[in-house]
This record gives structure tokens, sequence and C-alpha cells, in this order.
């Protein structure tokens, strides 16, 4: 005996945003643009020099700059950073800084600078709340440090 009644679709539950909804990057490159510089610790020297077959000093003089008191990588013509070519040519090796991107402290101390780097960053979401989004870069920059 078959039933007439059609089940009722169920609502579909919305589940609680987590830490990967916030950030994907699109490969877009937009954050190796723009002059502010990207530091250099030695140990990115180190691993970018022998990454490229150089010494650190031929790097250093090549491929760097000074901000105020520190190294960063120099700028090209074109306005991104000189290792930038559609793809980031030194991606195995980036700078620690790099590797952070976009869970970096400043976004801890106040959660508006996420959303002033997401008006150029196009994987940034910024539809979640400020709790979220705080609670979310702090865990991300703990597993990235250890």
């Amino acid at each position: 005996m078959e039933s007439d009644q059609k089940s009722e679709p169920k609502p579909e539950s919305k589940s609680e945003p987590t830490c990967d909804d916030l950030f994907s990057c699109t490969l877009c490159g937009d954050c190796c643009k723009g002059y502010g510089g990207t530091y250099l610790t030695p140990a990115d020297v180190e691993a970018i020099a022998d990454y490229l077959g150089t010494t650190p000093q031929a790097l250093v003089s090549g491929y760097t700059q000074i901000s105020g008191t520190r190294r960063v990588i120099a700028q090209g013509a074109n306005g991104y950073c000189i290792f930038w070519d559609k793809v980031c040519t030194i991606h195995p090796v980036k700078p620690w800084m790099c590797r952070q991107w976009p869970f970096i402290p400043a976004v801890l101390v106040d959660v508006n600078n996420w959303r002033a780097m997401a008006a150029s960053c196009p994987g940034m979401n910024t539809e979640l709340t400020d709790e979220h989004i705080h609670a979310c870069v702090a865990k991300k920059m703990t597993r990235r440090s250890e």
C-alpha cells in the first residue's frame, strides 16, 4: 500500500562557519603588490639564496632594499614583488611574512585591520563576526608557529 502523502522537505541547517571559511587564496597576487615591504629574516635570506643558487650576499645586494632599518624584498617596476611573475617564483621558500598572510598579529590588535586588508584581497571573508575573525586568526597563527 503506497502513501499519497509527499514528505515535506526538511529545512537546510546552516552550519556555523569554520576557520576554513575565513580565507581562501585566489592566487591573484594582490598581496604581492605595493610598497610596504616584505621583511626578510636571516633564515629567509639563506633559504631564498639557496633556492636561487646564489649567495646570501648576492641575494641581499641584487634583490632587496632597505625600508627604515630593515631589509625587504625589492619591488619590480610593475609594482609587484620582484619575485612575482603571475605566480610566486620562490613559493617553496617564500619569506615567513608571506607564509603568514593574512593571519598576522595586526589583526589581533584590531580586527578592523582584517577588513582593511580584505579591500585588496578577494580571498578574505569579511562576512563573519569580529569575534570569529579574531579567534580564527589567533588559532591559525598558533598552528603556523608550531
